[in-house]
C-alpha cells in the first residue's frame, strides 16, 4: 500500500513567496532591507538567513543596529538556537542591538535582552486623499530634498539631537549615516530649515517591495507643534501616491498617522540588548 504524503502547507513566510502574498511579508522584507541599507552604507555587517536579517553597525547607532525576524521559531528550541546565533553574530561589537518580531516572543530577559515595547505597524492604502490642508496649522517652511553630504550631515544632527540618541552624543557627523545613502534611489531624505536657515525637522522615505515606508521622522523639541511633522508626512505621501505606505510608529505619533488615513495592523515586539 502506498502512503501519499500530505501536501506542504504554506505558512506565509517562505523565502520563495512573492511579496504580494501578504502585506506583513512585504513589510518584513522592506524593513529588513531598510536596516541593511543603513548598516551597509555605514560600513557595518549584514547577516541573512531564513530566520532573520541582522543589520549591525558594530558601534553605537541608536536603534539602527537591529535584527528582523523573518519567520516565527516553531518551538522553544528554535528560539534558543536563534538567540544563540544572534549572540555569536553580534559579539565583539559595541552599542545596543535590537530585535524586531511580528510575533509574540518568550521572555528574553534571562538572555540579557530588555523589552522596549510593542510599536504598532500601520499601513495606508494607495490613491487615498491627502491630509486636509489645515492639518498642519499655520503655513510654514516646506521640507526640501537632501542631495549633498553637507545637507545629509544636517539631517543626521536633527535625527540624533531630536530623539535624542544619547549613545551618539556628542554629535559627530558620519557616526551614523554613510555618504553612500545619497546614491541609493530607494531612499529619500527631507529636511526643513526654519526662517533663519537652521535645520529643525527631518524625515526619510524608503521604497522597496512595493511599499513606501515612513522610514523615520523627527523634529527638534524647540520646533515642535509647528506643523513640521504634517508637512513631511504630506510630502512623502504625495511622492508615492500609487503605493501602500507603511511604518512602525510610536504610540505618540500613531494618532497623527491615523488622521492621515493609516490603519493599525498589529504590534511588533521590540527588544534590545546592550553590548
Amino acid at each position: 500500500m502506498t502512503t501519499v504524503a500530505p501536501p506542504a502547507l504554506t505558512t506565509g513566510w517562505e523565502p520563495g513567496l512573492a511579496d504580494a502574498d501578504s502585506l506583513c511579508l512585504a513589510w518584513l522584507r522592506h524593513w529588513a532591507d531598510q536596516l541593511d541599507l543603513f548598516a551597509t552604507a555605514a560600513g557595518g555587517t549584514v547577516v541573512r538567513d531564513e530566520r532573520f536579517v541582522l543589520a549591525d553597525h558594530r558601534r553605537p547607532a541608536g536603534f539602527f543596529s537591529a535584527a528582523v525576524l523573518m519567520q516565527p521559531p516553531a518551538d522553544p528550541a528554535g528560539w534558543h538556537d536563534l538567540l544563540s546565533d544572534l549572540g555569536v553574530a553580534t559579539s565583539g561589537a559595541r552599542g545596543a542591538v535590537h530585535l524586531w518580531s511580528l510575533w509574540p516572543t518568550p521572555d528574553l530577559r534571562s538572555r540579557g535582552w530588555e523589552l522596549d515595547g510593542h510599536p504598532p505597524l500601520l499601513v495606508r492604502p494607495p490613491r487615498q486623499p491627502t491630509a486636509d490642508a489645515g492639518a498642519a496649522g499655520a503655513p510654514g517652511p516646506e521640507p526640501v530634498p537632501v542631495d549633498d553630504a553637507a545637507s545629509l550631515a544636517e539631517w543626521e544632527r536633527v535625527l540624533v539631537d531630536g530623539y535624542p540618541m544619547r549613545d551618539l552624543q556628542p554629535f559627530r557627523a558620519g557616526a551614523l549615516l554613510g555618504p553612500a545613502l545619497l546614491d541609493d534611489p530607494r531612499i529619500r531624505f527631507l529636511l526643513t530649515r526654519d526662517r533663519d536657515g537652521v535645520p529643525v525637522a527631518a524625515s526619510a522615505q524608503f521604497v522597496a517591495h512595493g511599499l513606501a515606508g515612513f522610514a523615520t521622522g523627527v523634529t527638534l523639541p524647540s520646533a515642535r507643534r509647528a506643523g513640521h511633522w504634517w508637512r513631511h508626512a504630506r510630502a512623502r505621501l504625495a511622492a508615492e501616491p500609487d503605493l501602500w505606505h507603511v511604518g512602525a510608529f510610536s504610540d505618540d505619533s500613531r494618532p497623527g498617522a491615523e488622521r492621515l488615513g493609516f490603519v493599525p495592523v498589529l504590534r511588533h515586539t521590540l527588544w534590545h540588548r546592550e553590548r
